[in-house]
């Protein structure tokens, strides 16, 4: 339970005592804070709260405001925890200097594809790259990959057979950026990256890159781990695609 979590709802009774405890419990929240509706409901009625119209509650199990309406109780919003759009499974976090950081629990069957940002200054002409996770271990054989890179009036392109990482980007200046969008990352299946690097040769020279690969072992993970391949300081932020509307 968090700190303002509560199982009982004071009732000053005349010619009682009355507490300091009572006074915090009624001071904490103003709005009673309960764990799920089971504490709620233990807490509203019998001799402690005689459930009313009106009352109202903060549930943490749900992250949602309910209020009694007479008959039973209603949700005041929002009508449940987050599910539609993009929604972020990992808050932004900041790190540095370091050459690599691990999220690990990230990836649960609440989200099937994912998203990823990632920005940071470290040192030029030194690549990224990647490797999926499981119970912090990480996977190091299977990543196949095909790289575009479009800059000016050229296109190359490469290829990358059962690798030991998965490359995210070239940071051809600094900070660099990134985004990767990984499709089932969860699921004891084939996992698919989508890479987008934000790269430049000079501020006013865009290249494009992109990169589309996959990691062959049909395995279900729940962290990653990022490479910047030198000592660097940023931020990244992961978010889980919504399944409903």
């Amino acid at each position: 339970m968090g700190a303002n979590a509560q199982t009982t709802v004071p009732d000053f009774v005349a010619d009682t005592v009355l507490t300091a405890a009572k006074l915090d419990i009624s001071a904490a929240t103003g709005v009673p804070v309960f764990a799920t509706t089971v504490t709620r409901d233990a807490a509203f009625g019998g001799v402690n709260k005689v459930l009313a119209e009106g009352q109202t509650c903060y549930l943490e199990s749900t992250n949602v405001v309910q209020y009694y309406d007479g008959a039973a109780w209603a949700t005041v919003g929002p009508t449940a925890a987050p599910t539609s759009g993009l929604v972020v499974v990992k808050a932004e976090t900041a790190f540095g200097p370091v050459s690599t950081v691990t999220a690990d629990g990230v990836f649960t069957s609440s989200y099937t594809n994912y998203e990823i940002l990632i920005s940071w200054t470290g040192s030029t002409g030194v690549v990224a790259t990647c490797q999926l996770r499981v119970g912090g271990t990480p996977a190091t054989t299977n990543y196949n990959w095909q790289r575009l890179i479009c800059g000016g009036g050229s296109v190359t392109a490469a290829r990358g057979s059962s690798q030991s990482t998965q490359e995210i980007g070239n940071s051809r200046e600094t900070p660099t950026s990134t985004k990767i969008t990984l499709f089932n990352p969860q699921l004891a299946e084939v996992t698919r990256f989508l890479t987008l690097p934000i790269d430049n040769e000079g501020l006013t020279l865009p290249v494009l890159t992109m990169y589309n690969g996959n990691h062959s072992t049909t395995t279900a993970y729940d962290g990653i781990g990022i490479n910047f391949g030198t000592s660097s300081t940023g931020t990244y932020t992961i978010y889980g695609y919504g399944k409903t509307l």
